[in-house]
């Protein structure tokens, strides 16, 4: 069954020589083979303000990127977020991405003493995180917190689920591993998961 991805790379760096671009790169390639449709959004060429007030998230008004990035979110059923451990969590900028993507009246609707409506139920994602530790001691150490905040507090909150993840530790390592991850993300792409 064909499926419309949307691939959100949060690479804050758009050097092409970044090993997260060929990770979304290789998920596009087999995404697209697979008869899937893709559109994608590269984070560190949008151009849109910080968000430094609760009256700014709230404005129905979007600036252009981010109704840019809106309109293909909706457009998606399915979602690939790949970003790179910064600090123990996302990069500042993908952060404000989704704090200007994800606001009311699109991503969920306020309903008067309930809960929020959930804006993007029916989509699911896969997140992708890039890190120079080894995963499994991301994993069990810090216990993935940074995944977790993603799921739990954006994308769950929001309708988006199932969510999958894969950690892709120690990136600085050798040409063979970097070999073998681009082979499964091109795997991940033509399963559109």
């Amino acid at each position: 069954m064909s499926r419309k991805i949307a691939i959100i790379d949060g690479h804050p760096d758009a050097d092409p020589g970044r090993f997260a671009h060929a990770l979304v790169n290789a998920y596009a390639e087999g995404a697209i083979a697979a008869g899937h449709e893709v559109q994608r959004l590269t984070v560190a060429e949008l151009d849109f303000p910080n968000v430094t007030s609760r009256a700014q998230w709230q404005d129905k008004k979007a600036p252009p990127a981010v109704a840019k990035a809106q309109k293909i979110i909706a457009w998606a059923d399915h979602l690939l977020i790949l970003y790179p451990l910064w600090l123990g969590d996302m990069p500042a900028v993908l952060k404000n991405f989704f704090e200007q993507v994800m606001r009311p009246g699109f991503a969920f609707h306020y309903r008067e003493n309930r809960f929020p409506r959930k804006g993007l139920k029916g989509k699911s994602a896969r997140v992708v995180v890039t890190m120079g530790m080894p995963a499994l001691f991301y994993r069990l150490v810090y216990g993935a917190h940074s995944v977790k905040s993603l799921k739990r507090n954006i994308l769950r909150f929001v309708g988006i689920k199932p969510v999958k993840s894969s950690l892709i530790g120690n990136v600085e390592g050798s040409a063979d591993g970097r070999a073998e991850w681009l082979g499964t993300m091109k795997k991940l792409g033509a399963a559109a998961s």
